[in-house]
């Protein structure tokens, strides 16, 4: 019996990490592709992420609704759990894109997956989650690796002042926050998919707010629209919708959707370790396909996140492994006592 139950907590451990794993790779190419749209369409950046979501919200709703998928019950059972999602994605944008504007996009790298070891925190607080000697040095090797593939090592990339470091400190809350509420989200039940849906529809709602307050108190920013008929991208061409079309249908939808359906297998803390894979395979794909170069001490941070996931890994099957002979010597113990009598 207990072998049965350690064997089926691996097997649900193994879904976690290769679905975490899927979502990392799939995000890597989220940054590759909003710097391709907007270096070549000028599309500001708050615009960007409003018909990024916008299209996502589009695409699911549609797949749902094909797939017979119930979308209206669990929006009136959970309207509130929604709202204060979609809220939290919108400002965790919006404060990523403000740290990446002011401090460049290094820092702001850092500084977002500083979530990991806030995800730790969080998660052992909420949710009660083990914190072990493996998890700690994961968090340790993967932030570490996150600030060498940065090239945060360099002093002049940190350039923050006041806004900057603000915004910065608390996009990696709200990303460990996002995590968390992920979590909630597979404890109360809900379909990974619908809570995408919502997620991203109420984060579009907000994210329209943001566009018109940024873009009428700060125009000389550039970073949001100062009109609702600005917020529809006309300056885009056919090849900026397509381009548009795939951060939002592959990267976006895919990516954070698996990173949902991740975040049922495994506590939050540990898919939220996972995801720090996302920079250095962004590097290594922008390495190839852009020919950006990296220097070996982005290499070295590169394989430093992949090894802190491999100890992550090695460190619950361990665990489990323990688990599994506890469990088998005090079945042998009752038996024996039984056996006795």
């Amino acid at each position: 019996m207990g072998a049965t139950v350690v064997g089926a907590a691996e097997s649900t451990a193994g879904k976690g990490y290769a679905t975490a794993v899927a979502s990392a790779v799939l995000l890597s190419f989220t940054g590759i592709l909003i710097k391709y749209i907007g270096d070549t369409y000028s599309l500001p950046p708050m615009v960007l992420a409003f018909s990024r979501n916008s299209i996502v919200c589009a695409v699911l709703l549609c797949a749902l609704l094909v797939k017979g998928v119930a979308v209206v019950e669990p929006l009136r059972r959970n309207w509130r759990f929604f709202v204060c999602y979609g809220g939290m994605l919108a400002v965790f944008n919006s404060m990523w894109t403000t740290t990446v504007i002011l401090n460049g996009a290094a820092v702001g790298t850092v500084l977002v997956y500083c979530s990991a070891a806030y995800t730790v925190v969080l998660g052992r607080i909420f949710f009660a989650e083990p914190l072990d000697g493996s998890k700690l040095l994961a968090v340790v090797m993967c932030v570490a690796g996150c600030v060498l593939v940065a090239d945060a090592l360099n002093a002049e990339t940190w350039r923050l002042n006041a806004l900057g470091a603000g915004a910065g400190i608390a996009s990696g809350l709200l990303y460990a926050g996002y995590s968390i509420m992920g979590r909630r989200a597979g404890t109360r039940g809900l379909q990974p998919w619908v809570t995408l849906l919502y997620t991203f529809g109420f984060a579009v709602v907000f994210l329209s707010l943001f566009n018109l307050i940024v873009g009428s108190l700060r125009p000389e920013l550039g970073l949001a629209a100062t009109s609702l008929a600005e917020m529809a991208p006309e300056r885009l061409q056919w090849g900026g919708w397509f381009a548009l079309f795939v951060l939002a249908a592959g990267p976006t939808l895919l990516g954070f959707g698996l990173y949902n359906v991740s975040l049922c297998y495994l506590p939050s803390s540990i898919a939220n370790i996972i995801l720090t894979m996302e920079p250095a395979l962004t590097a290594i794909v922008a390495y190839w396909w852009l020919g950006e170069t990296m220097t070996p001490a982005q290499w070295g941070g590169a394989v430093l996140i992949l090894l802190g996931v491999v100890v992550l890994r090695l460190g619950g099957m361990r665990k489990r492994r323990s688990a599994q002979k506890w469990s088998e010597a005090q079945q042998r113990g009752e038996a024996e006592q039984v056996s006795e009598s």
